[in-house]
């Protein structure tokens, strides 16, 4: 019984070989399972089984090279190439009858199971592992036929090759198409996912587009009265303009948000830029009675795009102040640090729960219900995200809500000169 015994250990150390190779793959998805590192590390495997075989005398060597081979012909179709390679590695350890055996028998096997791998993977998983184990203890069988008319080994060698090279290759080829069945799931379910976002992303968009237009377009009939008065006329027309304008901003945050990177980056002073923005949303915070307090940074300077910065802290400053619809105070701050530039805006408003804080910025999630497409925050984490910046929220029901962004600084020799 050496021979069993001895083939059970090298099954044993290969299996724990094989499952290495497939944590190894689960962890380097990219560069692991492609066809040549797969025939790589078949190779490998066959330089293992030859290396430490059992060689009772010197011109046998009794391994499990089946393994390898039949998974790598029948699974990657490189049967001939690691044939090749098998007679290249065994003529190292001699030209003997072990070795013109093994070309007796692996060459017709490599020629065999490369014309058969196109039709094994028509076959269904269960059948592919039939297929394989069906093949391991045909070539089992083959090499226990060899032995044994060359050798007094009959009864041991029979044992060992009907079952331990098709038990290896049959739970090999298990967890070969388990892994494969786990990666055609994982797709299936982006692939649903990415389905679901776009229906998700054309309800929402095209929502928020007809409802402007339907009115642009009722409008638009009206002004074809020509009874219409003149001042009604301009009115409509008035009307019809804000209305497209409107959807504009709807296609602009939504572009936005689906390419946000920044071509162009230049150099803003934060102080300066926060107090235009403050400007343009100045009428707004008045019309909801909200005091707007600042405490800016003497210094501070970023690098970005200063048409999509307005943007992202328009929609910031636009969304705390209607927040307070009965009214209250906006702190909008700002500090620099040697490596950081952060921005504080809070507000004492209604406050948000921990299920809302969790999931703004959401695509097509609103606090605002029908009256928010989610657009806006999505657009502000967006923006930051090119602008390498980082978002931190913390808001309490009843209380209000603090948004804290930071920047990477940015300071040159011209910058310095000019403080």
């Amino acid at each position: 019984m050496e021979i069993t015994e001895h083939l059970f250990l090298n099954l044993s150390i290969l299996f724990i070989l094989f499952l290495l190779g497939f944590i190894i793959f689960e962890k380097y998805k990219k560069w692991v399972m492609s066809k040549r590192m797969m025939t790589i590390f078949l190779i490998i495997m066959l330089w293992f089984c030859i290396q430490f075989s059992y060689h009772p005398v010197p011109f046998a060597r009794y391994d499990l090279r089946i393994i390898p081979l039949v998974i790598g012909g029948v699974y990657l179709g490189v049967g001939p190439i690691l044939v090749i390679v098998l007679i290249l590695l065994r003529s190292l350890y001699g030209l003997d009858t072990g070795f013109y055996l093994a070309i007796l028998l692996f060459v017709p096997f490599g020629i065999a199971v490369w014309r058969l791998y196109p039709w094994f993977w028509t076959q269904a998983p269960s059948k592919r592992i039939l297929i394989s184990v069906c093949l391991g203890a045909v070539l089992g069988m083959c090499t226990a036929l060899g032995i044994g008319f060359s050798h007094s080994y009959i009864l041991d060698a029979f044992l060992a090759y009907l079952i331990l090279p098709a038990l290896g290759i049959g739970m090999t080829s298990y967890c070969i198409e388990f892994i494969l069945r786990n990666v055609e799931m994982q797709q299936q379910l982006l692939k649903t996912e990415k389905l679901k976002a776009v229906e998700q992303m054309g309800a929402a968009i095209s929502h928020e587009i007809r409802n402007p237009l339907t009115a642009a377009s009722g409008f638009v009939h009206l002004l074809c009265d020509d009874q219409l008065p003149r001042h009604k006329r301009k009115e409509y027309l008035a009307i019809v303009k804000e209305e497209l304008s409107s959807a504009e901003r709807v296609i602009k945050d939504y572009l936005t948000f689906a390419k946000p990177s920044i071509e162009q980056f230049e150099e803003l002073n934060v102080k300066q830029e926060m107090r235009q923005i403050i400007n343009i949303v100045q009428p707004l915070a008045n019309q909801n009675s909200v005091e707007i307090t600042t405490d800016f940074s003497v210094i501070g300077f970023i690098k970005g795009d200063r048409q999509k910065f307005h943007q992202c802290f328009v929609n910031v400053l636009k969304n705390a102040i209607e927040a307070m619809p009965n009214g209250g105070r906006l702190s909008v701050e700002t500090e620099f640090m040697q490596n950081f530039v952060t921005i504080t805006i809070a507000d004492t408003g209604i406050g948000m729960t921990k299920e809302q804080l969790e999931r703004l910025g959401e695509p097509f999630y609103s606090t605002k219900g029908k009256n928010g497409t989610g657009l806006g925050m999505m657009v502000v984490h967006s923006i930051t995200r090119a602008m390498h910046g980082t978002i931190s929220v913390e808001s309490e029901l009843g209380i209000g809500t603090t948004f804290q962004f930071k920047f990477p600084s940015f300071t040159t020799l011209e910058t310095k000169n000019r403080r």
